[in-house]
């Protein structure tokens, strides 16, 4: 599907990947609704690509909030065709660690956030698609989720977190195969050591250690290099239904 003139969704887009390729899609002339709680970041976006970019306040895990940001982008830019889910949170926490067992409250709140919150998005905007005209393939729209290696290679403190990004996985192919009877394309990005502001609060040094992790090439990847390849997803019709590391062939170790 061509990006030019089409309307994305992109949850967590404020920031770090989501904000990546936000500008992705404007710059191949597309539109962008942002669905964020970040709601300074949202709307510095939102005065730099005025007309273009539509910040919506939005909290993934409520079903009210996400069924107005889809409503809202629908009267604004008329339609949805493209979702990529961005949204998530990372806590650490081992399973019993010095302050006793994982709090349940905690593992709750991953799930919550990074798993429905993602389920929450791709139900709503997936009815919304469905009223497009297709393309020439019967095309309508394409929903990208954000996993993580971590789904595959779970590191200590991360059985939250890896529980949710592998649900995400889990969950691509059926959903695929749900929507693909009104031409929905449903696929799962699952990077690994990247540059975001999750990594704002480490020195120089333990960045640079942390992306000598990476087989090749030997950094952090970049914002704009997730932002590719959901241009790549995006134009690509056959690429459905499959969950895409983009990792540098690093496969995490225990610690």
């Amino acid at each position: 599907m061509l990006i030019h003139n089409r309307v994305a969704v992109i949850t967590g887009g404020a920031s770090g990947l989501g904000e990546a390729t936000a500008r992705r899609i404007l710059e191949k002339g597309g539109k962008v609704a942002v669905l964020d709680l970040a709601e300074e970041r949202g709307k510095a976006l939102g005065a730099e690509f005025e007309g273009k970019l539509l910040f919506i306040p939005t909290d993934v895990t409520d079903e009210v909030s996400v069924q107005q940001a889809m409503e809202v982008a629908v009267q604004t830019f008329g339609s949805i065709h493209f979702l990529v889910n961005c949204a998530g949170i990372a806590p650490p926490e081992r399973t019993v660690g010095k302050r006793g067992p994982h709090r349940l409250t905690t593992f709750s709140k991953v799930i919550q956030v990074n798993l429905i919150g993602t389920f929450n998005a791709i139900r709503l905007a997936a009815e919304k698609m469905m009223a497009n005209d297709g393309n020439e393939d019967g095309e309508r729209g394409v929903i990208i989720n954000t996993a993580s290696v971590a789904a595959y290679d779970g590191q200590i403190g991360q059985a939250a977190y890896s529980a949710s990004k592998g649900g995400v996985v889990g969950m691509t192919l059926p959903i695929a195969r749900d929507l693909a009877d009104y031409g929905i394309r449903v696929m799962a990005i699952a990077p690994g050591l990247f540059e975001t502001p999750m990594f704002d609060t480490l020195p120089e040094s333990a960045r640079e250690t942390l992306g000598k992790m990476t087989p090749f090439p030997q950094r952090l990847g970049q914002p704009s290099e997730y932002a590719r390849l959901v241009e790549s997803i995006i134009t690509n019709p056959m690429l459905n239904g499959e969950t895409i590391r983009l990792d540098g062939a690093i496969r995490m170790q225990p610690k």
